[in-house]
């Protein structure tokens, strides 16, 4: 009987321990990005990535989209916008108006699905400097491949 009450009480430590991993996936919280050196966009959204090759910007978006991406998306998106399934593998958008078209609805309508929030609206935390440096990083992810 001690038996049964020592394997109950080693079970539910286990469960607590690892409960207490899935909840300690540290600060969800969209971290502020630092875009020095990238042109100012303005308030209105523009409708295309300005930070798209050949844009005198380019290199430094990439890399300002580097660090926000991995700040910001990879803990859903996927580390090096390589996605494991549970979000969109974001290189597989076009890198084109279309494209565009989607990674600007996305970023500030956000997903919502039956209530339950999917991704935040980014836009109301990030600028639209660094969401589209953060579009240029994963299309030269996506032109790894």
């Amino acid at each position: 009987m001690n038996n049964k009450i020592a394997l109950r009480a080693l079970f539910t430590a286990g469960l607590m321990g690892f409960a207490s991993l899935a909840l300690a996936h540290g600060d969800v919280t969209p971290q502020k990005v630092e875009t020095k050196g990238l042109t100012p966009l303005g308030e209105e959204w523009v409708d295309e990535n300005p930070y798209r090759a050949p844009s005198e910007d380019h290199d430094k978006a990439v890399q300002i989209g580097s660090s926000a991406y991995n700040q910001n998306c990879a803990r859903c998106h996927g580390l090096e916008a390589i996605s494991g399934g549970i979000a969109p593998d974001l290189r597989e958008l076009e890198a084109s108006y279309d494209g565009d078209e989607w990674f600007k609805e996305r970023v500030i309508n956000g997903a919502v699905r039956d209530g339950a929030v999917y991704m935040p609206r980014m836009a109301d935390y990030l600028s639209q400097e660094a969401l589209w440096a953060i579009r240029t990083y994963i299309e030269s992810e996506a032109a790894k491949r």
